[in-house]
């Protein structure tokens, strides 16, 4: 199994940017569908963005589709969520996740493991 590690979450501005990195260890990157999800106070658990483990393609939330990037380094077996022009409603605890199954995978239940979460606060 792999187990993840967050970081790189924050305080921001309206408009700036963050980059949120994941450090997976146990199993590489290339093992799992990769994704990164969000949870803001009161709400459920949200798809951000994914990797597909096949062939590293990426896939986004309608909300965050042109604004933030996904990407993996496979040497670093780290997967990272470089996210620009952040808006309030980005607020949110953020999680990295890793999937055991094939394709595009944007359901919370089906990832299996999960990192502890990173903070990230967008003031206006």
């Amino acid at each position: 199994q792999v187990q993840l590690v967050e970081a790189g979450g924050g305080l921001v501005q309206a408009g700036g940017s963050l980059r949120l990195s994941c450090a997976a260890s146990g199993r590489t990157v290339t093992t799992y569908t990769m994704g990164w999800f969000r949870q803001a106070p009161g709400k459920e658990r949200e798809f951000v963005a994914g990797i597909r483990r096949s062939d590293g393609s990426r896939y986004y939330a309608d909300s965050v589709k042109g604004r933030f990037t996904i990407s993996r380094d496979i040497f670093k077996n780290m997967v990272y969520l470089q996210m620009n022009s952040l808006k309030p409603e980005d607020t949110a605890v953020y999680y990295c996740a890793a999937s055991t199954m094939l394709g595009v995978r944007t359901s919370s239940n089906e990832y299996n493991y999960w990192g502890q979460g990173t903070q990230v606060t967008v003031s206006p």
